[in-house]
């Protein structure tokens, strides 16, 4: 379970040294600090299920969502997520894993972003479609519908066939928003092999 500060403070108010308890609950591990202020109870929950939590308003996706999605071949160790209006990358490093999140365009935020529950947690998730253009639009512009093609395919070595199975309504749908010249190409890709 997820505790603030203030809701260990206000549990533990018998105690005269609240703020002591704490540290002492911490030190034989009995809750497991996420962030400055924010603790966990159970020291086996799925790192996924508590990125949101830890920083947000965010949603799992780029590489933790693309590798899931077996659309990149290489394992990913660290959750990464996409937030909003933030102007900067956050990173957070706990017992539960390694946590990254970075900006997206407010206009895409909302979009593609499904829920998903595990070990008794909600969680946000981008779809696939969703995660790769959030990724697209992390890198480098390119200027060529042929550049994009060698960025996804050569250079995050996107598996073609899982690429193929997705859905390029949805990406036609959202790609506009992100304002992003990889974006542009990929939709120009999409419309000239479907």
């Amino acid at each position: 379970m997820i505790l603030t500060a203030s809701m260990l403070t206000d549990q533990l108010h018998e105690f005269g040294d609240p703020a002591g308890k704490i540290m002492r609950m911490r030190k034989e591990e009995k809750i497991f600090q996420l962030t400055r202020g924010l603790y966990e109870t159970d020291p086996d929950v799925p790192g996924q299920c508590l990125a949101g939590a830890i920083y947000g308003p965010s949603y799992l996706s780029f590489d933790y969502a693309l590798s899931l999605y077996n659309l990149i071949p290489e394992a990913v160790y660290a959750f990464t997520s996409a937030t909003f209006r933030k102007r900067r990358t956050k990173n957070y490093t706990n017992r539960f894993g390694r946590y990254m999140y970075r900006d997206v365009p407010d206009a895409v935020f909302s979009f593609g972003i499904t829920i998903r529950k595990e070990h008794g947690y909600e969680y946000r998730i981008a779809v696939p479609e969703k995660a790769l253009c959030d990724k697209l639009y992390t890198m480098p512009p390119v200027t060529s519908v042929k550049d994009i093609r060698k960025m996804m395919f050569e250079d995050l070595r996107i598996n073609e066939d899982e690429f193929a199975n997705l859905d390029a309504e949805s990406i036609l749908q959202v790609g506009d928003r992100y304002h992003s010249n990889n974006l542009k190409y990929l939709i120009r890709y999409i419309r000239s092999n479907l």
